[in-house]
């Protein structure tokens, strides 16, 4: 093992303890640090003995895998956890991509190693029948990582060349339209009684297998936890299961006890008519193709399936390297062809030449700009303003700068921290927050920061409390924190914005502050910040404060929210935590 200590990425397949391997059971075993999803380290808990556990929700991988690496540099064992296989949509990537941006080399750097597992796939696959017995290709429909215009490419092609397709990410409580578009691409390539299975939650507790067809499975429920499985041409439903057929047939007689073809007879060109090298024996050129009695896994023979008009331009003479070359240029326009293949395609009249070569290169250049992506457009640019901590009021002069800047293509969203988040492409964001900042306007970054807000101080007539405010907003506005942290500040006892409910939360009211740390204000065990002192002198209050965030900021987990680190520390520049009275324990995935 290296000195430096070992990243074991254990894939732990479908959650059931019968189906997770040998390895990845004795990975486990050997680790000193337990790192993962929620819902997964609660899956595998009953395999763990005493091993320290960092706990993370959804959208936070990143921060696992740094944590990950910052622990195994410290000479520990430490397990990062996936469901099925780490390898296919898990963490083992990521892992890498974090070591590789800190330049870590095999020879010398932490030793790493992935633990494979059943991937979805698989384990929904087995539960169906067979349905995964030929070519197939995995799909992710979630758009969080990957461009959506990717992602219709994808499956569009997939369609097109008659794989067997596993849809990963369906659909979530935000994501809802993906599946519906989806849909709606493979119904042009594929029979509407096209076999699917569902299958949800494989073997864990709350299984769920069911047997659908592509024109109704959107009729039945589909979430995060579903994985979709959409056979090809051939595939059937025999008994309540899902068969692909792997080709068989062509070559043997099932039923037989024996075959036509003798063992030494049954890998010669002459018995496989298909195949390339029988092609390649009998050329035809300029011969009308002829179609195979099951369509074969070509794009071509597909498309033609899926479609008339494409079957009558076979007949018509046109070649398979043509027709092939047409579908490639579809989807690299999106969908239009120029021309005679438009016209080939869609059964309508072909356009004249130069309204084709318009449409040709107006289709190319919105594709260019899409396949480019950030290559070719300026980065999108998100800020958080606000015209002060306390001032709820803007001008028409900052209100007519944020519309000027965010025009056609940029968006302004109000959020509940008093500030507009701006997004805008921008080549030159340096440019962008001086003219903002030349307004008056606060700039905050946008994610993992300290924030700090507070109420209108009852529209500036109790203003006692501001200059501690702006002191907060200069000296941690902005900073990185663990995590997304607010600092709350109300001018008067009536604490009407709510600063008892933030993070950390400061109520003035009698010449002093009162000090809240810890609140959590969202989810069904939210309450209010705890109580830990009360009348601090205003002299002492920023430095108070600051000591507190210094200590969070140096001991906090990546992703650890203030609440829990409060917890697990106990005690906090001197102020101890006390728990919150009990409250409904909810662990339940609800979308992304």
């Amino acid at each position: 093992m290296s000195p430096l200590g070992k990243l074991l990425v254990i894939g732990f397949g479908p959650g059931d303890m019968e189906h997770i391997t040998k390895r990845a059971l004795d990975a486990l075993a050997e680790s000193e640090v337990i790192i993962g999803y929620n819902t997964y380290v609660d899956l595998i808990r009953p395999l763990l003995n005493g091993q320290e556990i960092v706990r993370t929700g959804m959208t936070e991988e990143v921060s696992r895998a740094q944590e990950a690496v910052r622990q195994a540099e410290m000479g520990k064992k430490v397990a990062v956890i996936s469901s099925g296989d780490a390898g296919v949509y898990g963490m083992a990537g990521l892992v890498y991509e974090v070591l590789m941006q800190k330049g870590w080399r095999r020879e010398d750097g932490v030793e790493v190693e992935v633990v494979p597992g059943i991937s979805a796939i698989q384990s929904c696959a087995s539960l169906l029948g067979a349905p995964v017995m030929h070519d197939a290709c995995t799909i992710s429909l979630s758009d969080h990582l990957t461009p959506w215009e990717t992602i219709v490419k994808r499956v569009e092609a997939a369609a097109s060349a008659d794989f067997v397709i596993a849809l990963y990410n369906p659909r979530s409580g935000r994501r809802t339209r993906q599946i519906v578009e989806t849909q709606s691409i493979l119904l042009r390539y594929r029979d509407p009684q096209t076999p699917v299975g569902l299958v949800k939650s494989a073997y864990r507790e709350r299984q769920q297998v069911i047997v659908t067809t592509l024109e109704d499975m959107l009729n039945h429920d589909i979430g995060m936890l579903t994985t979709v499985i959409i056979g090809n041409s051939s595939t059937t439903v025999y008994d309540g299961l899902i068969v692909t057929p792997r080709g068989y047939q062509r070559k043997y007689t099932l039923d037989a006890t024996e075959q036509a073809l003798k063992p030494h007879q049954r890998l010669r060109t002459e018995a496989e008519p298909w195949s390339l090298g029988a092609q390649e024996d009998t050329p035809q050129a300029g011969a009308a193709p002829t179609m195979p009695a099951e369509p074969s896994a070509s794009g071509a023979a597909v498309a033609t399936q899926a479609r008339p008009q494409a079957m009558a331009a076979v007949q018509t003479g046109a070649a398979p390297a043509s027709l092939a070359a047409e579908a490639l240029s579809r989807l690299a326009v999106g969908g239009k062809l120029p021309g005679a293949a438009n016209a080939r395609w869609s059964g309508q009249a072909p356009a004249s030449e130069s309204t084709a070569g318009t449409a040709a290169v107006a289709g190319a250049g919105a594709t260019s700009g899409m396949a480019t992506g950030g290559f070719g457009k300026p980065a999108l640019f998100e800020v958080g303003v606000s015209p002060g901590v306390g001032n709820k009021k803007f001008t028409a002069r900052q209100m007519a700068l944020l519309a000027e800047v965010a025009g056609d293509d940029g968006e302004l969203e109000y959020t509940p921290d008093h500030q507009i988040v701006l997004r805008v492409p921008c080549a030159d964001p340096e440019e962008l927050v001086g003219r903002l900042r030349d307004e008056r306007f606060i700039v905050m970054p946008i994610g993992d920061v300290f924030k700090v807000k507070a109420c209108d101080f009852c529209n500036m007539e109790k203003d006692d409390a501001v200059p501690v405010a702006e002191h907060l907003q200069v000296v941690l506005g902005g900073l990185q924190a663990p995590k997304e942290t607010s600092i709350a500040l109300n001018g008067c006892g009536m604490a009407c914005y709510g600063a008892v409910l933030e993070d950390i939360g400061i109520v003035y009211r009698k010449g002093g502050y009162d000090l809240f740390l810890g609140g959590k204000k969202f989810g069904r065990n939210a309450h209010a910040a705890q109580p830990v002192a009360e009348g601090i002198p205003g002299d002492q209050i920023t430095d108070i404060v600051e000591n507190v965030i210094a200590e969070y900021k140096e001991k906090g987990h990546p992703n650890e929210r203030f609440h829990k680190f409060f917890k697990r520390v106990g005690v906090v520049a001197g102020f101890r935590h006390e728990d919150a009275p009990a409250t409904v324990e909810v662990n339940a995935v609800c979308g992304d």
